[in-house]
């Protein structure tokens, strides 16, 4: 994986190269990701669904995410990013169900790690629910939800912890029920302002239906 090419930009977002994945994060080129953010309307209230990412995964492992994501490689366009929804979660949806979000451009450094995304962001109204799910283990290994009220206030106001429910995979390929309040230490840590602009965006697509 730290093979894959990628595409890389300056800060005005003018493709200036290609290169491998852990080149780009070595050098903190920015490059492009799809992000792709889950939605449910359940008994009149919202809610939105989280990955828990794999412990074998290099980058923040075992803690919960955005529903979809991954990165655009070299020879791929914005559309082609609709393909992590199915290979991560096992979900088939089509680029056209989407609701694009915007580009959120962002950096995290962690260490020698640093993480410029162009994020392509899209919300997806799921009609199902965790039944629908069939994960691609190495890279997740449960789906949560959270009411939505409750994650914006997690993020934008002064709620310290918030009720998750879901499921996680055990090694036995057994779903284990999660049903317990979670901390922010517990979930990757994006930028605020990208918090708060998804929240914004997602809340405003909410209010529209």
């Amino acid at each position: 994986m730290e093979s894959e090419h990628l595409k890389i930009f300056d800060d005005d977002r003018n493709q200036i190269g290609i290169a491998t994945r852990e080149e780009v994060h070595k050098a903190g080129y920015w490059h492009e990701v799809f992000h792709c953010w889950f939605v449910l309307k359940e008994e009149d209230t919202d809610y939105i669904y989280l990955q828990l990412r794999s412990e074998a995964k290099k980058d923040y492992p075992g803690l919960f995410d955005i529903t979809a994501a991954g990165h655009l490689l070299a020879d791929e366009s914005v559309m082609d990013g609709v393909r992590e929804v199915s290979e991560e979660l096992g979900i088939d949806v089509s680029f056209d169900e989407l609701e694009p979000l915007g580009v959120i451009d962002y950096c995290v450094t962690k260490g020698n790690f640093i993480d410029k995304e162009i994020a392509n962001i899209f919300l997806y109204k799921i009609s199902g629910g965790f039944e629908d799910f069939k994960l691609q283990e190495d890279e997740v290994s449960g789906i949560i939800k959270v009411k939505f009220d409750d994650f914006a206030d997690f993020w934008l106001g002064g709620k310290e912890t918030i009720h998750i429910e879901g499921f996680k995979m055990d090694e036995e390929g057994n779903k284990i029920k999660i049903d317990q309040m979670a901390g922010k230490d517990q979930f990757v840590t994006h930028q605020l302002s990208y918090y708060e602009t998804v929240i914004q965006r997602i809340a405003q697509k909410l209010d529209s239906k």
